[in-house]
């Protein structure tokens, strides 16, 4: 069964009744944790029960949806977590009955936690795929993701509590995946005992905290998340992390202005610059990073002065640079170009490495040309190594290039390198017209022996 496309189709039910795709996940994971819930055997109030729901209909089972959430929000611990601020959307009895239906009919206590994962996973996709009014803005491309984590490696056994945070974390795209990767290169008793410790996060708004749990739930995580704002209410501040990789939101968000609660190295209302000092801060020392970040924050003079903070006098080895290609976060950041910046608190800048996976590449596009791994990003996981510092073996290419820290010194902390992948160099004008020329009269050479051929047989 492809359980993506089944819950897909419970969407379809939602719009046929005015559900808007920025409401369709939210109602089916109100929906869907409680029939997990149920069949994990998770504590749930005795008339919040899946197995009430099921055996109502029409308008008492509309009402007894409602007054469910709102006795769920007052509870504790997970359940109040992801029912913080429920909203009833589905008013359609007839609807709401086909797709609790829909829900019971599919055996989850049977599939594996990986294949629920995947399934909500692309539902996610599916949902951010719908544009600007989805989950985009919430969702970074899996393949990303993908790429971001092997070179990264959070391994949550590197050392005793080992925490990894994503300080944005939107629907926990960054935190699940890292799940996954523990699963595949780590002893799974040993993690088995310290994954409801390792994973942390934060998101702002309420909708894609609620999904972000439910996703790690999923995941079999019980998740560490904060509802909050990293920049302006750090709640998690307190922690110190080992590991960080994040998609910090671009453009405005939070409270305008510069912060007023934290007191930056650089005061500036900017808000990825303040992501870039957030994450220097909360970063453990030793501690390693992944940033998604728009160009702009490589050539902003407050970026400047931010970088040369953070870099001069040994405090961090920002040693890769990765430019994505044009439409990455297309169609819910049209125009933007981004990039991926790697670091190690702790350690000196000796070399920077810039891969270049935009110039001479199509850009992508939704549909037609999609964001893939091994179409966008194989050949930067395979340059960049087996060490997730930068410090093992790396060869230059025409898309990977070495910078000495003196190079950026020099730039004034302008961390952009333009130009870096020169694609062929083309002859001159001449040499292609002359060519063109050659094969003509070659066509015309054939003609004419055509011609002479037919006229041959033709007077035979």
């Amino acid at each position: 069964m492809d359980i993506t496309a089944k819950l897909w189709s419970f969407c379809h039910i939602l719009r046929q009744d005015g559900v808007d795709n920025a409401d369709y996940i939210e109602q089916l994971t109100y929906l869907l944790f409680l029939k997990m819930a149920d069949e994990s055997g998770i504590s749930v109030p005795q008339n919040c029960q899946w197995s009430n729901l099921i055996t109502r209909e029409g308008e008492e089972l509309k009402k007894y949806y409602e007054q469910l959430l709102l006795n769920l929000k007052k509870e504790k611990g997970i359940l109040g977590q992801i029912f913080q601020e429920p909203i009833a959307k589905i008013k359609n009895p007839v609807s709401l009955k086909k797709i609790v239906d829909g829900i019971e009919a599919i055996g989850w206590t049977e599939l594996e936690k990986d294949v629920q994962g995947e399934a909500f996973e692309g539902l996610l996709d599916k949902i951010a795929n719908e544009g600007k009014k989805g989950a985009g803005q919430f969702f970074t491309p899996r393949p990303l993701i993908q790429a971001i984590v092997e070179v990264v490696r959070p391994n949550p056994l590197e050392k005793k509590d080992f925490k990894i945070s994503d300080v944005a974390c939107g629907t926990a795209g960054f935190l699940t995946m890292a799940v996954d990767w523990a699963k595949k290169n780590t002893n799974h008793s040993e993690l088995a005992k310290i994954k409801n410790k390792s994973y942390y996060g934060q998101e702002l708004v309420v909708r894609p905290y609620r999904l972000a749990l439910m996703n790690l739930f999923l995941h079999g995580i019980i998740p560490n998340l904060t509802l909050g704002d990293s920049i302006y209410s750090p709640v998690e501040h307190k922690y110190k992390f080992d590991c960080i990789i994040t998609n910090p939101p671009f453009g405005t968000r939070g409270v305008s202005g510069s912060p007023k609660i934290r007191k930056f190295m650089v005061d500036t209302s900017n808000i990825q610059i303040n992501f870039i000092q957030h994450i220097n801060e909360v970063l453990a020392v030793n501690g390693r990073a992944a940033i998604v970040l728009p160009d702009s924050s490589l050539t902003d003079s407050k970026a400047k002065e931010v970088w040369k903070n953070i870099l001069q006098d040994g405090h961090c080895n920002l040693h890769t640079i990765l430019k994505l290609p044009k439409g990455t976060f297309n169609p819910y950041a049209a125009g933007v170009k981004a990039c991926v910046v790697f670091l190690q608190k702790g350690m000196p800048t000796k070399e920077l490495w810039v891969y270049d996976a935009r110039t001479d590449v199509q850009d992508v596009t939704k549909t037609s040309r999609p964001l893939q791994y091994d179409l966008h990003f194989a050949d930067f996981v395979k340059s960049y190594g087996q060490k997730y510092d930068g410090t093992g073996f790396r060869e230059e290419s025409n898309r990977f290039k070495k910078y000495t820290f003196q190079q950026v010194v020099e730039r004034g902390y302008d961390l952009s390198f333009t130009n870096i992948f020169e694609p062929e160099k083309l002859e001159d004008p001449s040499f292609y017209l002359e060519k063109l020329i050659g094969n003509y009269q070659e066509q015309l050479t054939s003609l004419q022996a055509l011609k002479e051929l037919l006229n041959v047989k033709g007077d035979a």
